[in-house]
């Protein structure tokens, strides 16, 4: 028989973590907003990926909060120096402090702050902030996902049109008939926020190329499942968290049905 005692300390637990991490996501998207479209330092990390001094502000303000909250959590963020020891820890917060820099840095305002805590390798608990248009996005596994406290769900049905789709056209293109010239959702900068817009029904389907990141998608994971979605690795396999490689390849998010049809799509449609 179940220990209630125990149960109950994990709700406990589990609220507290939602209520810290709502509050901590809020005020950095408050202060990504505040120095949103002024003069920034910024420089390029690795071979193209844009930095300014608002990323490494805004993973500083998360990194104060959770894990002097919770310093028994492993940490990964783009922000900050990985340390492996994340890898034994049963609980991990991953953090994108901006996700959509060069947006951001161009004034745009597809970008967002997206923080989800996995628990072994699946997100637990998600929040993603795009306080330029004010949307709120916020899940707890079992729990449903809203966005700014309303339910949101994917949307229903299997037809594919392509205009409600975002993505890499290359990889989308594939589902056309052939010669079919496709027009596409324009580009979303934020890869969370293009695949919330698949949560709140904005959207049909998101796809995403090679190369996103943990933090890029943990939260978001959550998100789209909880509206009653799906989102996987092009051949349906989930994607898992809190590995060593935290680099993804080809995914595709939408509502469970049309997920299941998407994939079989791209199944019966191989690359030539």
């Amino acid at each position: 028989m179940p220990d209630a005692s125990a149960t109950l300390g994990r709700d406990t637990t589990l609220a507290s973590d939602a209520a810290l991490l709502a509050d901590t996501v809020r005020q950095a998207g408050a202060l990504g907003l505040a120095m949103f479209r002024t003069e920034l330092k910024m420089w390029t990390k690795g071979e193209s990926s844009p930095v300014s001094e608002a990323d490494i502000a805004v993973n500083d303000l998360i990194e104060s909060r959770l894990k002097a909250a919770t310093p028994d959590y492993g940490w990964l963020s783009e922000e900050s120096a990985d340390n492996e020891s994340r890898l034994g820890r049963k609980l991990t917060w991953i953090i994108d402090p901006i996700d959509g820099t060069r947006g951001y840095l161009a004034g745009r305002e597809d970008w967002c702050v997206s923080v989800a805590l996995v628990e072994d390798a699946t997100p637990l608990l998600a929040a993603v902030f795009a306080p330029a248009t004010d949307e709120f996005f916020f899940a707890v596994r079992g729990q449903g996902a809203r966005c700014n406290d309303r339910p949101i769900r994917a949307t229903p049905g299997i037809d594919t049109h392509f205009p409600r789709i975002a993505g890499p056209k290359p990889l989308v293109q594939r589902l056309a008939a052939p010669a079919e010239d496709i027009t596409l959702y324009p580009r979303i900068g934020s890869l969370a926020l293009r695949l919330c817009w698949v949560a709140n029904g904005r959207l049909d389907a998101a796809f995403a190329g090679g190369q996103s990141r943990d933090w890029d998608l943990a939260a978001a994971d959550l998100i789209v499942h909880e509206a009653n979605g799906r989102m996987t690795e092009l051949s349906g396999d989930p994607i898992l968290y809190n590995r060593r490689e935290v680099t993804h390849g080809l995914l595709v998010a939408a509502g469970a049905d049309r997920h299941a049809h998407l994939v079989e799509q791209f199944r019966n449609r191989p690359r030539v």
